[in-house]
């Protein structure tokens, strides 16, 4: 059984989830307290030398780390990754653009509101943050002026990996009615079959949806 090394509020961690209640897959689900170092112990960076999560340990016990990767892996064959290599390369894309424009300011200004005691530096940063954040919604909200999805005619793996953080910007101080379309398309995600919610996520054995 895949097992799957998570925190139950990262959006990076969520994406995995996310895409394995769409898949109906059963999997383990570990949760890893980072906050505690729990990411940064000898059995964890076995797992993943970089000490981050999510960690997905497959059934032979190969380990893959990435979230954004970790979604490329379980979508192969699926509806979730498109079949042909043009929209192969645009889920590709999105999925960068993720991780470097929307992840770095959205989910960091999230984190450091929410999760920490920021020091100085960081609530000085805050407002650099929120404009790269805003920035990177802009670029969401005008291509979903456009079209229902991120690529093609249907949700896929850079729908799932840009939902996770953006349905939660509010709490990195972002204020979402300003992008309708990004708005209405967080609504299309969430009425999609099998979606899960990020929080209360569950330890153990999940068992696909009956």
């Amino acid at each position: 059984m895949l097992r799957l090394y998570d925190n139950r509020l990262s959006g990076n961690g969520y994406k995995p989830r996310l895409l394995l209640g769409h898949l109906g897959r059963a999997y383990e689900r570990v949760e890893i307290d980072i906050l505690k170092g729990e990411s940064r112990t000898p059995e964890f960076l076995a797992r993943n030398p970089n000490g981050r999560i999510p960690v997905l340990e497959l059934e032979d016990g190969t380990c893959l780390a990435e979230s954004n990767a970790i979604l490329f892996y379980l979508a192969e064959g699926s509806r979730f990754l498109p079949d042909t290599p043009l929209g192969r390369a645009q889920a590709l894309q999105w999925l960068c653009f993720e991780q470097y424009n929307h992840e770095p300011n959205i989910a960091v200004a999230r984190h450091w509101l929410q999760h920490i005691e920021m020091t100085e530096a960081q609530r000085a940063q805050i407002p650099a943050r929120q404009e790269g954040g805003r920035a990177a919604l802009a670029v969401m909200e005008r291509h979903l002026t456009e079209t229902p999805w991120f690529v093609g005619e249907a949700m896929s793996i850079a729908d799932i990996a840009l939902y996770a953080y953006t349905h939660v910007a509010g709490e990195g101080g972002f204020d979402l009615a300003a992008y309708p379309a990004v708005s209405a398309w967080l609504a299309r995600v969430a009425a999609e079959p099998g979606h899960v919610p990020m929080d209360p996520a569950p330890v153990g054995v999940v068992a696909p949806p009956a």
